[in-house]
Formats: C-alpha cells, structure tokens, sequence
C-alpha cells in the first residue's frame, strides 16, 4: 500500500495537521501504579488497567506537532533497529466495551457505552479504523515497510458487545492498509489468523457466522467456569447452556474453537475444578487456556478480599490445581505449548505466540500497547480522551519508550522460558552472562543446576540443537527460576 486515504491536507510526513487549540487531553489524573504486563496471562501487552503516565498534551498546533516529532524520532530509531531483521508483523484491537466488569479484572474496560463526543460503542469502529490509518501513516514516516499481518486479534473487554458487522469491518481495513498473510508464505502453510474474544451470552449463530464469513478463523470463548457458584463468584453473566451452543455454532461456522478457563476462585473446591474440566473436554474444543486468578487490590474483588468477604486465594490450591489440569489435558490429547495454554496440532494462538517470540504489532484502542523494533508505546486509556487525540489526527498514545538492552534480555528470559518449545542451551547461557569466559562458566552450571533440580528438561531439537524448556515443577517456580538467572 503506497498511500492511504485521509481527511485533510497532510504535512511533508504524510500527516494531517489539524487546526484545533485548546482541547485538555489530560487524562486520569490519579497517579497509575505501574505493573507488569507479563505477569499476566492473558494478552501479553495487553490493554492494563495500569499504565505508566507518559503525554498529557494540550492540543494546541504547536504542541501536536512537538509530539509529531518525538513520535517521528522514535519512530525512526526502531525503524533503524528492525533494519536486516524479519520481525513478524501483528495487530491487536482493544474493545474497551463490557456489559458488566467482572469483579476480578484490571483490564482498561468500562461498562459505560457513550461518553459523548463521538466517544461510543456505536462510534467505536470509525475511530479505530482512524488509528489504523495513523499507525499505518507513522510506519511509513518512519521509514518502516507495511507488512502483511500475521494474526489479528480483537481483546477487550467484550469485542462481541459490538455488531459483528463493525468487527468485519475492522478487520477488513486492516487486510486493506497491511494485507493479511497468504497461506503460502507461512511455513506451516495456515495462511493469517483473526481471532475474536466473546463472552458466551453476546454471541449467536447469526453473528458468528457473519464472523467466520467476513474473514475471521479463531474465537475464545470466556467459559471460566462450568460451576453457578464459581461464576456468580467471578461475576460472570453466563451459563454452561450459553458456552454449549456458542462453541457448536464456531464449530459449525468452521472457526478454531478456543475455551479460557480460571482457577482458584474463592470457594472453588478440586471437586469443582474437575467439573469445569470435565466441562471443557466434553466440547473438545481445539484450544483450552486455563488461568490461575489473579487479583489486584484495586478490583472489586480485591476489596472484598481485603473485607474479609472472600478468601484469599491460596497458592498451593492453585498449583494442585494445576496439576490436575495438565494430567488432564495431556491424557485427553492437548499439548501443552506455554505455560497456560494446550492445544490441538496446529490449533495454537499464534497471536499470543507472536509476542512470545518477539513478534512486533500494532495495538489499537484505548489503554492497548504496541510494539516495533526497540520501541515500546501505549495507547491513553480513558476512550474519551483516545477518541479526541484520534479525531485531531495524532496517534494517541499516553507515552512511549525505547527499550534498553538490560530490558530485552529479561524479555528475552521470561518469554522463552514460558514456551515448550523453549530455548536454545548456549543461548540462554548467553542470556544470563553476556560477559567473560568465567561469568559464562557459571551461568552454564546454574542452568545445569536447574535441570538436576527438575525445574527444566534438556532435550533436542529436529535439527540437533541441544535446547531446554520447563518441567511443570519450573512452570509452576517460573518466576523465581527467572528472578535466579537475573541475579
């Protein structure tokens, strides 16, 4: 795509210059505790709840086009990062939009649907489709080549709240301004994937089938639980009858199936657990995601914790649980390819694999973070406020960062050593110690070290590589083992 079509007249970058002043873009301005977004399971680099503070400009010409500037530098550096490399090239649209928050999420959701000033579930696609044309513009500014996606996926948030006809769209201008990948430049030969989160009652035949028609091949379905008293716990609106018919209508629309399931609920019993497992495998869906629940203290659910409404949830239930679910998983033919995900052959989320292994992508939408090359930003959370940045014509980020090599290598830890397939030996070595002959003698013997003490497993690849990944003793002692190797 050599151009794209705007509004406006644009600037010598391709940027529409806009002639507004004195619009207050500040956003929250409570101060935001910063987290880590690979900490979470779902949606790494997700849209959070929490964000570092970054821009709160005042739209005002001369202060946009100070931020066209900071953005076009550091679009720039990562274009000169990327330079010689393959990076594989994603989408991720965040759908802000939730019937009812569940009381255990910190996702950047709002059960609001119109804030005013274009600001709308009704409104929603037309706005995001200008952040599209935005990040497409920047790219090109930058000097980056527009690459073909490799997956595209739709997280929130309930995308599913919006008609399925707004999501088509979105996913239709995106085939427009990046093309989607053909199946005969994948190495697997699967061509691109779309995938969409739904909760079970904001689907139906109908709408599923409008999916699966306007190009999408992938939904997960947030079951959570096939126990009434686990999900009245997590507040969740569905029943099992809602997740048996949604599933039969993906499976009958030729869309991969996928079931996320949670763990440790307060007063979720192993007999419980066991339902839901039980649940899950009678729809033999291809993909399952089972999630230890976190919760952040922040959430209603953390409140109540706190009140001494609900009990804390234990960790040793939660690693028994654990367990249960890969014996139960793997008896029933699901392959365990990253900490909390099984599949089918060939039925992986490759999008969520993208970002474990170093993919690049656009994130689109309130509060979603996107990556390219070294660069790292993250979209302002309020939709309110979004909607106005977008509407001015200027990428609405909250701030933006440049990775540093220290960072990357702990990336580069965590990421790959959630991953069944794992990691090269020498170079995990190499991770650890990027130093002197001794420092990598040592970090050889701790991993040594690791694999006697059960934590990971050697094993070789098909073209001979000696490689190591984690046992279920390390999945469940990840974060300590990766605390050890950074030191």
């Amino acid at each position: 795509m050599s151009e794209l079509d705007t509004t406006g007249t644009p600037d010598s970058r391709g940027w529409e210059i806009p002639t507004i002043g004195g619009v207050d873009w500040q956003d929250n301005p409570d101060p935001v505790e910063e987290s880590d977004p690979l900490g979470l399971g779902k949606g790494v680099y997700r849209s959070e709840g929490k964000v570092p503070r970054g821009f709160r400009p005042t739209a005002s010409p001369q202060a946009l086009e100070k931020l066209r500037q900071d953005y076009q530098h550091a679009g720039e550096q990562a274009a000169a990062f990327e330079q010689g490399k393959d990076i594989p090239f994603e989408v991720y649209v965040h759908v802000p939009f939730c019937y009812r928050r569940c009381g255990y999420c910190d996702f950047n959701t709002y059960t609001t649907m119109d804030f005013g000033e274009g600001a709308s579930r009704e409104n929603f696609a037309n706005e995001l489709i200008k952040e599209m044309e935005l990040y497409a513009l920047w790219q090109q500014s930058a000097g980056m080549k527009l690459k073909p996606a490799s997956t595209v996926y739709f997280g929130g948030g309930t995308p599913t709240i919006l008609p399925a006809a707004d999501l088509v769209r979105m996913l239709t201008r995106v085939r427009q301004i990046w093309g989607l990948l053909p199946a005969n430049l994948q190495p697997d030969n699967l061509g691109y994937e779309a995938s969409t989160e739904a909760n079970p009652d904001t689907v139906s035949e109908k709408s599923i089938n409008e999916l699966a028609e306007g190009g999408f091949t992938r939904i997960s379905l947030g079951m959570q639980s096939a126990v009434p008293h686990v999900l009245q716990v997590l507040d969740r609106t569905h029943n099992q009858a809602n997740v048996v018919s949604a599933v039969g209508w993906a499976k009958k629309a030729g869309l991969s199936t996928s079931l996320d399931l949670i763990y440790g609920a307060p007063g979720e019993s192993v007999d419980d657990w066991k339902r839901s497992l039980d649940a899950v495998l009678s729809l033999e869906p291809d993909h399952i995601s089972c999630y230890a629940l976190t919760v952040a203290p922040g959430t209603k659910m953390g409140q109540r914790i706190a009140h001494g409404e609900l009990e804390t949830p234990r960790d040793d239930d939660e690693a028994h649980k654990y367990e249960i679910a890969c014996e139960q998983l793997a008896q029933a033919g699901y392959q365990w390819y990253e900490v909390s995900n099984w599949a089918k052959p060939g039925h992986e989320d490759r999008h969520n694999l993208g970002y474990w292994r170093g993919a690049d992508w656009a994130g689109l939408g309130p509060g979603a973070h996107a990556h390219a090359g070294n660069l790292r930003s993250w979209d302002t959370r309020h939709p309110k406020v979004w909607t106005r940045q977008v509407e001015a014509g200027i990428l609405p980020w909250a701030g933006h960062e440049i990775i540093t090599g220290q960072e990357a290598r702990e990336e580069k830890l965590m990421l790959s050593l959630r991953l069944y397939e794992g990691i090269a030996f020498d170079e995990l070595v190499s991770t650890i110690a990027d130093g002197d002959v001794t420092q990598r003698a040592q970090a050889r013997e701790q991993v040594n070290s690791f694999c006697e003490q059960g934590l990971l497993e050697r094993f070789t690849d098909k073209s001979g590589q000696l490689r190591v990944r984690p046992t279920v003793k390390g999945k469940l002692l990840n974060d300590g083992m990766i605390e050890a190797f950074l030191g």
